[in-house]
């Protein structure tokens, strides 16, 4: 009776391998029936082509796998920054793409998007970070070349003669109120020499001869022991015509100032990309 329960076991263990064996083959060439002669195409069904397209999407995207002849970084060590275009100067601060798109695709993107450079360097935090793949990181970065450019220029201006240097004054004073998106009253403060002591915006809002408090203005210029001065404000409407509020102010600026023997050299309107001068239109006297 052991013997026949023991046979039993044995054929029952067998049989259960011989299952198991059966449905291993069946795997396999269920399997093999994937591996076709049409490419593979039943591949697709295990995720293998989406992972595939998405490894093709991210060497799209990276810069690093174009030939360092058309890398931005490369071209502009190699040809100078002038030889980039706007797209590929912007793409340097960029830094990385996204899936799809290059750095160089982000910057045509917000180029077109916001109608040119000027117009994406003038957007706020909150407008910048919402254009596609970019962030904090870029708009701090850029914010940061602006302050050095405009830190360069008021360096340049406070180791020369305001007049003698008449183009670094206009492109500093451009560079400071173009882009504002309010009226910004900005004064040079200079020496007997007019070298510039100090540069200021001393009053925001509606510039005219009603709002600008002349009295402070002539605190700042005694405080500084300033011999003459500078003074400009921007029309963020972008026409630079002055207004008859900005000639009275003027006027006004004039007659104080030469009361504690402070000479107002100039009064520049700031328009969009234009600068008019009180002085070269004869309107100090």
């Amino acid at each position: 009776m052991r013997k026949l329960a023991n046979r039993r076991l044995i054929g029952a263990v067998v049989s259960k391998k011989r299952k198991s064996v059966l449905k291993l083959e069946n795997t396999i060439d269920a399997g093999k029936s994937v591996l076709d002669s049409s490419g593979f195409r039943e591949v697709a069904n295990c995720g293998l082509s989406s992972a595939t397209a998405n490894l093709e999407d991210l060497g799209k995207s990276r810069i690093s796998t174009w030939p360092r002849s058309e890398r931005p970084r490369e071209k502009l060590c190699k040809y100078g920054e002038a030889s980039l275009s706007d797209a590929e100067l912007l793409a340097l601060f960029v830094g990385n793409g996204i899936r799809g798109m290059t750095a160089i695709d982000i910057s045509r993107h917000m180029l077109t998007s916001n109608d040119g450079l000027r117009a994406v360097l003038a957007l706020g935090r909150d407008e910048f970070c919402a254009q596609t793949g970019v962030g904090e990181a870029t708009f701090a970065l850029l914010q940061a070349a602006l302050e050095l450019s405009r830190r360069h220029l008021r360096e340049k201006l406070e180791r020369a003669d305001a007049l003698s240097s008449p183009q670094t004054c206009r492109d500093y004073l451009s560079l400071e109120l173009r882009d504002k998106r309010y009226e910004c009253f900005h004064a040079l403060f200079l020496d007997s020499k007019h070298r510039v002591i100090r540069s200021r915006e001393l009053f925001r809002g509606t510039i005219d001869h009603t709002s600008v408090p002349i009295r402070e203005v002539v605190v700042e210029a005694l405080k500084h022991n300033a011999a003459a001065m500078i003074v400009a404000h921007n029309h963020p409407s972008g026409n630079p015509e002055p207004s008859a509020a900005d000639k009275q102010l003027t006027a006004r600026l004039l007659e104080a100032l030469s009361m504690v023997g402070v000479k107002l050299l100039d009064h520049f309107v700031v328009g969009d990309g234009e600068l008019v001068s009180f002085a070269e239109r004869d309107l100090l006297s």
